[in-house]
């Protein structure tokens, strides 16, 4: 069974069951590109109710809109965001028309909820329509960027949360290996002595730094430019609209939104938006620098470094018998090199930018609700896979501290530059330990030896 809608193209059947109309199905046949759903971001749908739903409230206080319709429209927003009708947004992520079938996807839901409610049948739209009711005082063009604004938030939240129990992972690790003294690296070069445990507090505190960094970055979503309409001007929307609008949002969201001082350049801005992405980008840097210690650390286990050993998660190779890869620290760089790639797509949009209008806050949208699930997903897998079961391989790091010329840095303020790297060159010469080597030439007597080229001592473990 079907339903026959009507707009200025023309007529087009709507499946009867379908909550969405006319303009959805458009875009559904418009727009099969990405195979990837608006449904498939669902705390973006509940940002486009959100909106609707302050957008309701703020005709209905400001007199343009009538209590029925008002409660109405509310109750279907309030289902939207407790989850139901996810499969009434089939609309692709990937469309033109700078967010227009988004936006009207959720109107022409939010109405068909709404006359259920009244009592009407689907599409009878005189009694609550998408275009004068749901989507009265605003546009495409400030509706839409407010929802991604506040999608953005959502997932942020989610991420943030993600990210601290990963932190909390990592300090655990390095209260547990606080005291496993082995070798630093510049280079790839022997270095001078650490303990892995300040190896790992490190990974936390650089990731706690990044909480922060999205926090600063997510809050420029926080002004939006609700009232703003088509370009900036706000025309059809009601005096003191946009700031009531934005009031109304925070006290339904808990956010604290403030509505934009320019309008015009709102509308055609997407600074926050690279700014965020940005931020995402940075953290993916981080999270992969660390995978690659991580596997540089595991490597081996024979041949290699053999510092740690990550937790065994699948046979690693078809041919090579016994073979175990580090597939989690794998599978993250990958991941966040899928983050970069689409920081550099919202680069790119956001440039693209003409007069009034960014029409390409579509794919904007898409990469930045992407690269969060993806982060938010990566980053619970690391810790669960990987982190939490990370093991070390004690002796061989003490022995890796013990014999490595690296250690001779500590003689300098002793014996002077030139005599440390005369004993440095003749250890790595003859394999003989630096050790061996003062004792043997009467540099430094053994107590005074043992006190300065104590590992525990170099590193200030206590």
């Amino acid at each position: 069974m079907n339903r026959t809608e009507h707009d200025l193209i023309g007529n087009l059947d709507i499946p009867q069951e379908a909550y969405y109309g006319i303009h959805t199905q458009r875009a559904i046949n418009n727009f099969q590109i990405s195979g990837t759903r608006l449904s498939q971001f669902p705390e973006f749908i509940k940002a486009l109710a959100f909106v609707k739903m302050a957008a309701a409230e703020t005709n209905c206080q400001l007199g343009a809109l009538d209590k029925t319709l008002n409660n109405a429209i509310a109750e279907a927003c309030k289902k939207i965001i407790a989850g139901q009708y996810l499969d009434q947004f089939p609309s692709d992520m990937l469309q033109g028309g700078a967010g227009t079938s988004t936006n009207m996807n959720t109107n022409e839901v939010i109405a068909n909820i709404a006359l259920e409610t009244m009592g009407y049948k689907k599409g009878d739209y005189q009694h609550c329509s998408p275009y004068d009711h749901v989507n009265l005082s605003q546009s495409t063009n400030d509706a839409y960027p407010t929802a991604v604004k506040l999608g953005i938030l959502l997932y942020n939240s989610k991420l943030e949360s993600t990210l601290q129990n990963l932190i909390d992972a990592l300090k655990a690790k390095a209260k547990e290996f606080k005291y496993i003294v082995t070798m630093g690296r510049t280079h790839l070069q022997d270095a001078i002595p650490l303990t892995l445990g300040q190896e790992f507090y490190a990974y936390a505190v650089t990731l706690e730094k990044e909480i922060e960094y999205l926090k600063q970055s997510s809050d420029q979503c926080l002004e939006i430019n609700m009232g703003a309409t088509a370009v900036g001007t706000g025309l059809n929307a009601i005096p003191g609209y946009s700031e009531l609008c934005a009031k109304v949002l925070s006290q339904l969201t808990g956010l604290n939104f403030t509505h934009a001082q320019n309008l015009v350049e709102a509308t055609s801005s997407t600074g926050g938006l690279v700014a965020y992405s940005s931020a995402l980008k940075r953290l993916a840097i981080k999270l992969s620098k660390m995978c690659n210690d991580l596997r540089i650390l595991t490597s081996g286990p024979r041949c290699g470094m053999h510092e740690i050993n990550l937790p065994p998660r699948q046979a690693g190779s078809s041919i090579m018998p016994g073979k175990v890869n580090p597939v989690i620290a794998e599978v993250v760089s990958q991941t966040c090199f899928k983050v970069m790639g689409n920081d550099l797509t919202v680069t790119f949009a956001s440039e693209a930018a003409q007069l009034q209008l960014n029409v390409m806050e579509p794919v904007m949208t898409y990469s930045i609700l992407e690269s969060q699930n993806l982060l938010t997903n990566v980053i619970t897998c690391l810790r669960t896979n990987c982190i939490e079961g990370i093991t070390a391989n004690e002796e061989h790091c003490s022995n890796l501290a013990k014999n490595s010329v690296g250690i001779v840095t500590a003689l300098n303020p002793y014996i002077g530059y030139v005599n440390s790297t005369a004993i440095a060159q003749e250890a790595l010469k003859t394999g003989r330990s630096v050790y061996d080597l003062v004792l043997e030439k009467n540099v430094l007597s053994k107590d005074e030896l043992d006190r300065i080229l104590n590992p525990e001592n170099m590193i200030g473990v206590k």
